[in-house]
């Protein structure tokens, strides 16, 4: 597998429930993919990404790497104003070299914790007051228990200690 098509199945998985054998990208990934390989510019916006889409797709809804690379002849002309190139086959090959130089950014999305300080908040040994009644010894959440006071209603008054003990001789 050449290295576009590396590229190129990366973005068709990108967001995805099922990471198996994906090799089309959808509309939203497509546009992923051109911002993220810095080929959009003043010319060639998300806009025209939308409307060649549709053109060359219609009704359908996933994109393979032979109508991505049709797809990229298209929007060559573009391009090529954008970066003032020669001709569009310089622009298409540009465009080929920027997806396989790019990759899928994750900028906004939320990463694993680096400090280490995760173990403290999920230690229940190490809780303190009101939290640590919620709690076994194990770890175990008591559930609704743990949660709230629950009155038991049996005694004699609600501080009644000395339950079944009235009239016991």
């Amino acid at each position: 597998m050449d290295d576009l098509a590396t590229k190129f199945q990366k973005f068709c998985i990108q967001g995805r429930a099922s990471q198996g054998d994906l090799k089309t990208v959808n509309n939203k990934n497509l546009t992923k993919l051109m911002k993220d390989c810095k080929i959009v510019g003043k010319s060639l916006t998300t806009t025209d990404i939308d409307i060649t889409f549709s053109k060359i797709m219609g009704s359908k809804k996933e994109m393979s790497l032979a109508q991505f690379k049709e797809f990229l002849k298209v929007l060559a002309p573009k391009y090529k104003k954008d970066h003032k190139l020669a001709d569009d086959d310089a622009a298409f090959d540009a465009m080929i070299e920027k997806v396989k130089g790019g990759g899928v950014s994750t900028a906004g999305t939320t990463g694993t914790s680096k400090t280490g300080g995760v173990g403290k908040m999920t230690d229940a040994s190490q809780y303190t007051g009101a939290h640590k009644e919620r709690f076994d010894a194990s770890g175990k959440g008591k559930g609704i228990e743990g949660r709230e006071d629950r009155a038991s209603g049996d005694g004699y008054v609600g501080a009644y200690k000395g339950k079944d003990t009235f009239d016991k001789k």
